[in-house]
């Protein structure tokens, strides 16, 4: 079962083929580019995954635009059944172009190089050839980036690059010369072009949009997503730089401040599934606005309760039925009598003080050479017993019967999701599941089960596999939810690095 999902929402992040282009010129003096799709089936074979940072998805696009008379830039976003985004764009002179993500998630420009011989990968995707270009500028210092599914390394460059018809002077970017793994051999787009903060740029190089306001080839320092999340039409959406298309959202975005320069990083308050609070984010949550995420990620507490609630399959947890069955009334108990919450797995010893594995059990997994693998069920013990926590906090508030929290906790246990973080539902059930809400600044931003639940397939054999995936970060940075393209194809995301701040409003 986990191995037929599981390769159903890989396959959900991997293009087939590029399309043609159909130009249309529109009044307001910008060029925008028509973006044809093909649907995917099941027989595809793709791949998908979090970065080390736990922000990236596998993804593909395919751009074009120019400005025109305006001061905004248009780029045409290819939609392939809500999972990918892509775009072209170009680098040297003449022209060299390669199909790159554009990623709020991470800061590098990357593609692979014509020096990269023993990656088999690079063989599959145009390569930079820097002797072909007049405008190549030796840099040399070796680079590497480090993926969940994948890594690159290889060596800065510098060279013009074109985003649509802007021209990005002397930009340093990767000549990617190893590839290693299956990651890449599979994926469709060549590279990526990171559009967060300088941060957490490799080697601090100054980033592609850095060097666009720098240069002045945008007015405002203000770039915009729209995602087309309707899979029946062909327009993928479109990335607009430097300001906003109104015929792209409705009403007025709710801007809120960047609290944390790296990835565009905002306070985001409670999470309500059906209306109701999940409660762990009550006290505020960390939230990132990435669109080179196709789900949306937060931590596995409030992950399991969506699931719970969508009636989502993932994988039965041993250790959570365990810890139901040893500590539940213990950590009943204690949550009754007004013990601090967050010192309870501590007090029954499942947790050290700070939160991680108690120095007993650390102790006791190296005299026990039988059992390599204690420190990590250890482990799984504290957070389970931490969640545990939390979902009896919250029946506690509704004053439910000991015996109903229990089997509700067992039921929660059922719907942990598998390892990689997908679930699935069953696709006769939407109209029945309920809405899920995340409150950023003074609004609640509700998704509906049609937008948060991802089809793959063709009737009769369509899966449904849930928007929703686990990603826990722990403290400080964390708790921490990823806002990927599930979210922004339902709001209109704006990026103001003027003002340092993310907007968001209902998508036209």
């Amino acid at each position: 079962m986990g191995t037929r999902y599981g390769a159903c929402l890989a396959a959900l992040c991997l293009l087939l083929f590029l399309s043609p282009l159909v130009f249309s010129v529109s009044n307001d003096g910008l060029v925008r580019v028509g973006i044809k799709k093909r649907k995917l089936d099941q027989t595809n074979q793709g791949f998908g995954g979090i970065d080390s940072n736990g922000v990236h998805s596998a993804r593909k696009y395919r751009l074009g635009g120019n400005v025109g008379d305006s001061d905004t830039d248009i780029i045409a976003l290819k939609n392939y059944l809500d999972a990918q985004y892509f775009g072209e764009i170009s680098i040297g002179s003449p022209a060299q172009k390669f199909t790159v993500i554009f990623d709020t998630g991470s800061s590098n420009l990357w593609v692979p190089s014509a020096k990269c011989h023993f990656s088999l990968a690079c063989y599959l995707h145009p390569k930079y050839k820097s002797s072909h270009s007049s405008t190549y500028k030796k840099n040399g210092t070796s680079a590497a980036i480090h993926y969940g599914t994948g890594s690159i390394s290889g060596y800065f460059s510098n060279d013009n690059v074109k985003v649509g018809d802007l021209v990005v002077k002397d930009q340093d970017f990767i000549e990617a010369t190893r590839e290693p793994g299956i990651t890449f051999l599979a994926a469709k787009f060549d590279g990526i072009l990171g559009l967060g903060f300088q941060e957490i740029s490799v080697r601090k190089s100054v980033p592609v949009w850095y060097n666009m306001v720098n240069q002045g080839l945008v007015k405002q320092s203000v770039f915009s997503f729209w995602f087309n999340r309707n899979a029946e039409e062909e327009e993928g959406g479109e990335l607009v730089f430097g300001g906003v298309d109104p015929k792209h959202f409705k009403g007025e975005h709710t801007y809120v401040p960047v609290t944390h320069k790296g990835y565009w990083q905002f306070d985001m308050g409670d999470v309500l599934v059906g209306g109701e609070t999940t409660g762990f984010c009550s006290g505020g949550c960390s939230a990132i606005a990435d669109s080179g995420t196709s789900l949306l990620a937060g931590p596995t507490t409030i992950i399991t309760q969506i699931n719970h609630a969508i009636g989502a399959s993932g994988v039965v947890s041993q250790e959570c039925k365990s810890v139901v069955s040893e500590y539940g009334k213990t950590i009943l108990d204690l949550l009754e009598s007004k013990a601090a919450p967050q010192q309870i797995c501590s007090q029954i010893s499942l947790c050290s003080r700070d939160g991680g594995r108690d120095v007993s059990m650390i102790i006791e997994s190296v005299v026990d050479k039988h059992n390599e693998a204690s420190n990590g069920v250890h482990d799984e013990m504290c957070r389970v017993c931490e969640m545990a926590v939390v979902w009896m906090q919250n029946q506690l508030r509704r004053n439910e019967t000991a015996d109903r929290i229990f089997d509700y906790m067992n039921k929660l246990c059922d719907r942990l999701p598998s390892p990689m973080g997908e679930s699935a539902v069953n696709c006769n059930s939407l109209a029945s599941m309920p809405n899920v809400s995340f409150t950023v600044g003074d609004k609640t931003f509700e998704l509906t089960p049609q937008q948060y639940v991802l089809k793959v397939g063709e009737a009769p054999v369509t899966q449904c596999i849930s928007g929703f995936t686990a990603l826990d970060v722990p403290p400080p940075r964390g708790p921490l939810w990823i806002l990927g393209d599930v979210f922004m194809g339902r709001y209109h995301t704006v990026f103001d690095s003027e003002k340092m701040r993310v907007g968001f409003a209902e998508a036209a």
